[in-house]
């Protein structure tokens, strides 16, 4: 008999917890291989620290022993709930994450709606006459947003939109002056616009390819004729039998864009000054802020993982082969 379903989640949740402590050993490992130390930025902001001054630090942040006891003193640390202190924001990195992952998930899940939403309607269509100029104008379509760099892509928004027609801000969050509505929600949301797009954008092809994709194999599946032989309408089997098949290697995709958006819209964030979770972990590795660039990285890995769960959630609803019995 199958394992159950909360059985299944339980199992994957074991893994995941696996996969994070490993990653965290390796991530700490890497980035004690770097070059330089939280101690070696102090020597070189103040040149009157003597060696001995140099080596009571080092022993203070516990920077004398090697990496491997130092992980562990860190995952101790974790395990009671103390993440650490952010040396480059001056606050526990709890403090410095909270803003940073808040502004991320508002930029990552307007872009991922706004990608599948268009994504996978212009998918169905394009795969219901393969070969019709509809098909080809979203292949064309999908093939130059898998193309455009995302940067260019970004500065031409920006120069269009803010530069020449005025209608939306370059950067940022919000509005820092009074009379522009600084801080309102409308403020926010034309902020959010030009990235929000830019990242849609990036990711609408991959949507369009594999709806069309899946679509049409499953077209050519034995219960597709069952169905057109019982008499279904063709909206019924398109959308009510078709369609759900075929979004199995959607939620695939889907689930691993999570993670990729999660971290790595660093271009994205970069160009639009946009305060996210990818420019403070960019930030975090070339400051060597140890304690903050574990917690990021490893938020991001969580952030994969989780996605990879509700992807094996949706295959049970989506596909009934693998419910188990």
């Amino acid at each position: 008999m199958g394992m159950s379903t909360g059985g299944r989640v339980f199992s994957r949740a074991l893994q995941s917890v696996a996969v994070l402590l490993a990653m965290s050993f390796v991530i700490y490992g890497l980035m004690g291989l770097m070059p330089g130390d939280p101690i070696d930025t102090m020597i070189s902001g103040n040149p009157h620290l003597g060696s001995t001054d140099v080596a009571r630090l080092r022993a203070l942040y516990g920077l004398d022993q090697p990496w491997a006891l130092r992980w562990l003193r860190w995952l101790a640390q974790v395990l009671q709930g103390h993440l650490g202190y952010s040396r480059l924001y001056a606050k526990p990195v709890l403090a410095a994450i909270v803003p940073a992952l808040g502004n991320t998930l508002l930029l990552m899940t307007t872009a991922l709606a706004a990608s599948l939403l268009v994504g996978v309607p212009l998918g169905i269509l394009a795969s219901l006459r393969p070969g019709s100029v509809l098909d080809r104008l979203a292949n064309l379509c999908a093939f130059v947003t898998i193309s455009v760099p995302t940067f260019w892509l970004g500065l031409m928004l920006i120069a269009f939109f803010a530069a020449r027609l005025g209608w939306l801000p370059a950067g940022g969050l919000t509005s820092m002056v009074a009379g522009e509505g600084g801080g309102g929600l409308a403020d926010r949301l034309r902020h959010l616009a030009l990235p929000a797009t830019t990242l849609a954008v990036a990711g609408l092809g991959q949507y369009v390819r594999h709806m069309r994709a899946a679509m049409i194999g499953e077209v050519r599946q034995d219960y597709i004729r069952t169905a057109w032989a019982k008499g279904c309408g063709p909206a019924r089997v398109v959308l009510a039998h078709q369609l759900r098949n075929a979004l199995i290697p959607v939620a695939t995709i889907t689930a691993l864009e999570v993670g990729g958006l999660f971290s790595g819209a660093l271009i994205t964030e970069t160009v639009f000054a946009w305060p996210g979770m990818g420019r403070l972990i960019a930030e975090s590795v070339m400051g060597n802020d140890f304690n903050l660039a574990l917690t990021g990285l490893l938020l991001a890995t969580a952030a994969t993982l989780a996605g990879s769960i509700v992807a094996d959630l949706a295959y049970l609803w989506l596909d009934p082969r693998v419910r188990p019995s």
